[in-house]
């Protein structure tokens, strides 16, 4: 079996590499004058298993037809089985139609990866479970609950917090996991602008050091315009562990000002061309638990 990734995290496909006792293949992406992506495969020797890791970020389209060419090239190369790590789904977001004229973007994404005909697809925390159903190929949907949960269970934490009712199916077993209390923000979104409006708070923050639990960070305001609520409401420490951080440009500098305290993320994406500030957010890797599913 070879590991190769496109050039969307490349820390995180030497780990995976690591993992499996193999060495990252080379992989040359550069572009033509006219910025078409030119892909080529420096390996002498090709073995019939591949693993491609491309997560769909910072350059989405770009990091989307990188992975298909990097496919397509395997495949002309006599690569019999690929296993397509993608540990963020771009556009995963775009999960449903809001307006008339919209596109169901994840769905199309679903169709452009399974048209270049994968065995089998792994990914992280999608947004919504549902999007599952856009496959026909097998797909390993994994979570990092169990990483957070080893990661923040000895933390003095009194109470977990729902960003809203739609994220308390996936707040139960984490809350369940460490014993603690879940208290709901309830808030409302603007479908045209998308701004969130919080409404109130059902449960007992006072004075307790809180966690809060989301699958993403875009732009951050959601979190931050929740951590300011509960310092409100006499919160005492406010600890956000989100499983994909976008790092849009200007993000981080606004999750440090704010009241979060702490912040934990996974290295679905690459973080090292970021200016990050290690004692407010820690990493943690996602590498052992995709490997562990790649056959």
């Amino acid at each position: 079996m070879q590991v190769f990734s496109g050039s969307s995290n490349l820390p995180l496909a030497h780990k995976i590499a690591q993992n499996l006792d193999c060495k990252l293949a080379k992989v040359e992406i550069n572009k033509f004058p006219n910025q078409e992506i030119r892909l080529w495969i420096n390996e002498e020797k090709i073995d019939h298993k591949a693993v491609v890791v491309q997560s769909f970020a910072k350059e989405p389209d770009r990091m989307i037809i990188e992975f298909c060419l990097l496919v397509d090239a395997l495949k002309r190369l006599g690569v019999k089985e690929i296993t397509a790590v993608i540990p963020w789904m771009g556009y995963c977001i775009q999960d449903k139609i809001f307006r008339n004229g919209e596109p169901l973007s994840s769905r199309v994404i679903a169709d452009i990866i399974q048209a270049t005909k994968v065995n089998e697809i792994i990914t992280v925390d999608l947004h919504n479970e549902t999007t599952q159903g856009f496959f026909s190929l097998p797909l390993i949907h994994l979570s990092a609950t169990n990483l957070f949960v080893e990661k923040l269970k000895n933390n003095n934490l009194d109470c977990l917090v729902a960003p809203d009712v739609g994220a308390l199916k996936e707040t139960i077993p984490i809350a369940k996991a460490m014993n603690l209390p879940i208290v709901i923000i309830s808030k409302k979104r603007d479908l045209q602008t998308g701004k969130v409006q919080i409404l109130g708070i059902e449960g007992d923050i006072e004075g307790k050091n809180a966690l809060i639990v989301d699958d993403f960070i875009s732009t951050g305001g959601t979190l931050i315009q929740a951590a300011e609520f509960l310092k409100k409401q006499k919160a005492k420490t406010i600890t956000v562990a989100a499983t994909h951080h976008l790092f849009v440009e200007g993000v981080e500098a606004r999750l440090e000002k704010s009241l979060i305290d702490k912040l934990y993320i996974t290295d679905t994406i690459n973080s090292e061309d970021e200016k990050v500030d290690h004692q407010f957010l820690d990493i943690i890797s996602i590498s052992e638990t995709i490997t562990k599913k790649i056959d």
